[in-house]
């Protein structure tokens, strides 16, 4: 398989495993695919690591693949190529890009639907589609440019230069840089620690935000007002202002 799903202690690691660069192939993005679909359905998935292992996250498409493509395949491959992505990015719970070495094009873009994203301190990011007389087409002109605003966003896609780790980590593309060793393990304890919170309010909180950037000030309070309200159905609500009035801040246990 060119993509896994292994879970444990509530964390989902969805791991590529294409060698030597994990080029996202036809099958490889149906599988990606299928996998989110997977960790949104499971209940032992409480958060998502997305891994490519320890030299390289994904160093984007399979050329060789899409240079044998003409219009009228794209067109229809297309739309299954954004959808893949669109299933990582829509998965409802807390995901975790571990980003080491190579994150190009696809890989870029696929680090891109995560939430948070760590990254090895030799990590190179970018979307260099330009150089082969293309833009981004698995979301990258859209999700780049809400991570790191429009300006910098056209910058990395114009040039389809690549990024070092500190300039990703000064410009917003990635949340925190470690030493490459440790990628996995401090994304894998970011995953564990939010797989042991409440499910239906880490949910709300990741669906008002997104849902919120696609729309208007008022209409963004408005699904952050439902959600709200919402939750004090729900049995994680009642337990954690339980424990706050009896044993303080910080001390619930959710299921």
């Amino acid at each position: 398989m060119t993509v896994t799903l292994e879970a444990s202690d509530g964390v989902g690691t969805i791991r590529l495993d294409r060698p030597p660069m994990n080029a996202l192939d036809v099958a490889t993005q149906d599988r990606l695919r299928e996998l989110a679909e997977e960790a949104t359905r499971r209940d032992d998935v409480r958060a998502v690591v997305l891994y490519g292992g320890e030299k390289v996250f994904a160093a984007g498409a399979d050329i060789k693949e899409m240079q044998a493509m003409d219009h009228t395949a794209m067109v229809v491959r297309s739309k299954a190529l954004q959808d893949s992505f669109t299933a990582v990015a829509r998965i409802p719970k807390p995901v975790v890009a571990a980003v080491t070495g190579y994150a190009l094009g696809g890989g870029c873009e696929l680090a891109l639907c995560a939430d948070y994203r760590i990254a090895a301190d030799n990590a190179k990011l970018g979307q260099p589609e330009i150089l082969l007389g293309l833009i981004p087409g698995a979301g990258g002109t859209q999700r780049l440019a809400r991570l790191v605003g429009p300006s910098k966003a056209k910058d990395l896609i114009f040039t389809g230069r690549h990024v070092k780790a500190e300039e990703a980590l000064a410009i917003g593309l990635v949340d925190r840089v470690v030493p490459a060793a440790e990628v996995y393990e401090q994304a894998h304890a970011w995953a564990a620690r939010l797989a042991k919170g409440p499910a239906l309010a880490l949910r709300a909180a990741k669906e008002s935000v997104d849902a919120g950037l696609e729309t208007d000030l008022d209409t963004g309070l408005t699904i952050e007002r439902n959600w709200f309200a919402g939750l004090f159905a729900t049995e994680d609500r009642e337990r954690g202002m339980r424990s706050f009035v009896e044993e303080g801040p910080g001390k619930a246990k959710f299921l």
